[in-house]
């Protein structure tokens, strides 16, 4: 964990994200299911994201020149964290609309 914390650009951002609305749920006073399902949606993107990031270092050892089958390989380790990521915000959406606006 602390090495995917702490070199990967990607998850330092989603954990600063992460940092950020869990701020917000202190300041909204969010419920305790709100703060499962908030908790939840951000493991889920690090995970996804340290996924991501194990299996494009996998395919750069593999094959490090250009090759289209490992393109297609990280487009769709990329495809799963932004999936995460979109149904994170629908998340987000539903526990933080009701309570700004």
């Amino acid at each position: 964990m602390f090495l995917l914390a702490t070199t990967e650009h990607s998850v330092i951002s989603q954990l600063f994200f992460g940092i950020l609305i869990t701020f917000a749920g202190i300041y909204y006073d969010i419920s305790a299911t709100e703060w499962m399902f908030q908790f939840l949606c951000i493991g889920l993107i690090i995970t996804a994201e340290g996924l991501n990031t194990a299996i494009e270092a996998i395919c750069d050892y593999i094959q490090p020149n250009f090759d289209s089958k490992i393109g297609f390989i990280k487009d769709i380790a990329a495809g799963a964290v932004a999936f995460a990521a979109f149904f994170a915000v629908i998340i987000g959406i539903i526990i933080y609309y009701p309570k700004v606006f």
